[in-house]
């Protein structure tokens, strides 16, 4: 029997990396196919070797570092990368990152030496799946120019397709995870009350990340003839928030019943300040949600191509509220 090819996942104990290996693992014949290496800042923690223990191969990789993904990257047949702006929230920090990514996988791609640099390289990086997103400022025509986390994801993704690395390009969709910490009990009221700056209707691409993301990224690594050079959206499907209240008075019952809000620019931003956040990441946050309602999550695209890859069905909200403990 052949060899596996080796399987690079970055952020292995998070919610992307972690559902990436754990949908790997789960598939006797992705399985077979495939050996993965987990990045991770801490082979030793608990989680790394949870995951050593399932026969991942756990390395220490500072994606802020060239010679460290080299050393990543040795022997990797395929690589899932992703970046966290929030983090340190400075897009210009995530937009170098992503560009180390896609300059050590280029070289290791073509076996050349790396600019600049007396570290020998070797083939072996056929296909890079990276984590993006939209490029809001562009799709608005400037009108919302400072939703950094999604812009900066999107110059990396130009930037990996101007390199000539056989890529595909995972957009995960809005976590059903944030849910948990946004659905809170209104002071007057006292409901649940889930509160956006938007109106009920707007179409909102959800997705659980923990469980999914391994769902969409199976599917891309091991069909690449179908998918490279593409974009596949990570999405079990469009919601609105009515429907989500709807969905979760359903699964949860609570009394009162949960309901929505839409509160206005200031209030809203006012409720991220107060708890902390610093002005211009809450002023990020509402150019998010205002761009999805005018322009739309993925630019108002469909999810049913992203759909026929899958081997298993992506989560519904419904299955994700049943499931949470957070309520």
């Amino acid at each position: 029997m052949s060899a596996k090819k080796i399987f690079v996942v970055f952020g292995a104990t998070g919610n992307q990396g972690g559902g990436v290996i754990n949908a790997i693992l789960d598939d006797p014949k992705a399985s077979q196919e495939f050996a993965l290496r987990g990045i991770t800042r801490d082979p030793n923690s608990g989680k790394a070797k949870a995951l050593a223990a399932k026969g991942v191969e756990c390395v220490t990789g500072d994606i802020n570092d060239k010679a460290s993904l080299s050393n990543a990257f040795k022997g990797a047949h395929s690589v899932f990368a992703v970046t966290n702006y929030w983090e340190k929230m400075d897009d210009r920090l995530e937009v170098q990152q992503g560009k180390n990514v896609a300059d050590v996988a280029k070289v290791r791609n073509t076996g050349s030496y790396m600019i600049n640099t007396h570290v020998p390289q070797e083939a072996g990086v056929k296909h890079l799946i990276f984590s993006t997103l939209i490029n809001v400022t562009k799709l608005s025509n400037g009108k919302y120019k400072n939703v950094f986390h999604f812009d900066s994801k999107a110059e990396i993704e130009q930037y990996i397709r101007g390199t000539g690395i056989p890529a595909s390009f995972f957009m995960p969709g809005f976590y059903m995870s944030n849910l948990e910490t946004m659905i809170n009990p209104n002071p007057q009221s006292k409901a649940l009350t889930l509160a956006l700056p938007m109106p009920p209707t707007t179409p909102i691409p959800f997705f659980d990340a923990a469980v999914d993301s391994g769902k969409f990224v199976k599917a891309m690594v091991t069909k690449p003839d179908q998918v490279l050079g593409k974009n596949v959206f990570a999405a079990t499907k469009y919601y609105t928030a009515e429907e989500v209240i709807k969905i979760f008075n359903e699964v949860k019952k609570p009394e009162p019943a949960a309901q929505f809000y839409p509160p206005d620019k200031d209030t809203y931003k006012g409720y991220l300040t107060g708890a902390g956040m610093p002005e211009f990441a809450a002023e990020e946050l509402y150019e998010n949600m205002a761009f999805m309602n005018e322009f739309g999550y993925y630019g108002k695209q469909s999810l049913d191509w992203s759909h026929s890859l899958l081997d298993d069905k992506p989560t519904t909200l419904e299955e994700f509220f049943a499931s949470s403990k957070k309520w």
